[in-house]
């Protein structure tokens, strides 16, 4: 038989990555799609980078010819609507070019799907909406499909909601009590993997996996109570006394997430994922099992093969912290030199004129530090310029330390030790700086 070629759109992803890599560990030739990747992602030649949501449906047929495709597995997915994210344009209108490429290749190939479970009466997001009607899309195009479903999927890498449910198990808080009795149902990420290699290596014509779409997940629900406490007892924490967060500070959690995810952050906690906690991870996948013979891992022999380093609890640990982090950077360079500039302005100037400064240089010297701490604090503040902008407070930091040193030293001994202080706020911004990639 012919070595098989598996397209993954998604490479990037949580999914994408994982099923890229196994799928080629199984012997199979993949193709992996992103429209970035990290240096540590590009594993491969044939690891792409490409612009894939511009590429029409012409274009999406001659990658598929191209590569001699056999199977696409479609990973793609955003969680909410925002700034370079669209929910219809991923969702939908791709997917709809995409049938329309597979079929217009003139090839035989099968289209792996994965949206999410649920029924779409319980549809409330732009998010699941927009998912559902790719799912119709799929079942109306003729060609041959499968639409998997997974549960929460359990991986060793943690993006997103499965990073924030290791955060849960790793601090002395708890969701609300309501969110904590959500029905929840999981997967390991492996068994995503080998039900979409069971299907790769299935005949195109074969009518029993022709057009399927099954739930992947384990047969026994629990709740999300009963998840966390899993990574709970991988995490060393489960004994530990917990704070319950009251529900109107995780809404206000949400709300703060919709308003980083303009600045161009993409934060666990936003409207979306908060609404699909709240309806729940459930779905039967006893056609799944039936058909491909696959026993679901539990949560308890996932977690098992996957224990706890150091290295999961420093990120389990500080995963939260991140954005505290962030915040209090853009906060302390923006008030610091907003006050410096219209609230205490004189005193600021003041300390110049004392140190015998040309009074020529007073005012411009201080409203030009005033205005670039300020600007520091806004750069900070958008994902895009945050690197920049933490290599300039650090840079900025410095230069005061050192400026003071020759040119105010006695500052230095000043009771409030200010400048003293400056070295601990470099720290901070370093740590910042070295904990910016998401994946």
């Amino acid at each position: 038989m012919r070595e098989r070629t598996i397209l993954v759109f998604g490479a990037s992803g949580l999914i994408g990555r994982f099923v890229t890599d196994d799928l080629r560990a199984r012997g199979f030739r993949v193709v992996g799609v992103a429209r970035s990747l990290s240096p540590a992602q590009q594993m491969s030649a044939l690891d792409i980078e490409l612009p894939i949501l511009t590429l029409d449906a012409a274009a999406l047929a001659r990658l598929l010819s191209q590569h001699a495709v056999d199977v696409v597995v479609n990973c793609l997915g955003v969680l909410q609507d925002g700034p370079g994210s669209d929910t219809n344009a991923v969702h939908r209108e791709f997917v709809g070019r995409l049938v329309q490429a597979i079929g217009d290749s003139g090839r035989a190939i099968r289209l792996v799907h994965i949206s999410i479970p649920g029924i779409a009466e319980a549809d409330r997001t732009a998010f699941a909406t927009t998912k559902r009607e790719a799912e119709r899309l799929i079942a109306a195009s003729g060609i041959p499909y499968a639409i998997l479903r997974p549960g929460f999927v359990v991986a060793p890498s943690a993006y997103g909601g499965s990073a924030m449910l290791r955060a849960l198990a790793a601090l002395p808080i708890d969701l609300p009590a309501a969110e904590m009795t959500t029905p929840f149902q999981s997967v390991a990420i492996e068994d995503v993997s080998a039900t979409i290699a069971w299907l790769a290596a299935r005949d195109i014509d074969d009518v029993a996996v022709k057009a399927v779409s099954w739930d992947l997940m384990v047969p026994e629900p629990v709740t999300m109570a009963g998840a966390v406490k899993h990574f709970r007892l991988a995490f060393g924490t489960d004994g530990w006394p917990r704070l319950a967060m009251p529900s109107f500070l995780l809404d206000l959690g949400a709300k703060i997430g919709d308003l980083a995810c303009h600045l161009g952050w993409m934060p666990p906690m936003r409207s979306t994922a908060i609404a699909e906690l709240r309806r729940g991870v459930q779905g039967d996948p006893s056609a799944w099992i039936a058909a491909t013979g696959i026993v679901p891992k539990s949560l308890t022999e996932t977690i098992g093969c996957h224990p706890a380093a150091v290295q999961d609890k420093w990120f389990a640990r500080l995963f939260m912290a991140k954005a505290l982090i962030v915040a209090s950077l853009v906060v302390f360079w923006l008030v610091s030199g907003f006050i410096a500039l219209f609230v205490s302005y004189r005193d600021a100037a003041g300390i110049l004129i004392a140190h015998n400064f040309p009074p020529a240089l007073v005012d411009p010297i201080t409203i030009g530090t005033s205005l670039m701490d300020m600007s520091i604090g806004v750069l900070i503040a958008f994902r895009r310029t945050a690197a920049f902008g933490l290599v300039a407070g650090i840079l900025a930091s410095l230069g005061y330390m050192f400026g003071a040193a020759i040119l105010t030293p006695d500052l230095w001994i000043e009771p409030l030790g200010a400048l003293v202080k400056t070295g601990p706020a470099i720290v901070l911004m370093l740590v910042a700086l070295l904990m910016l990639d998401n994946r």
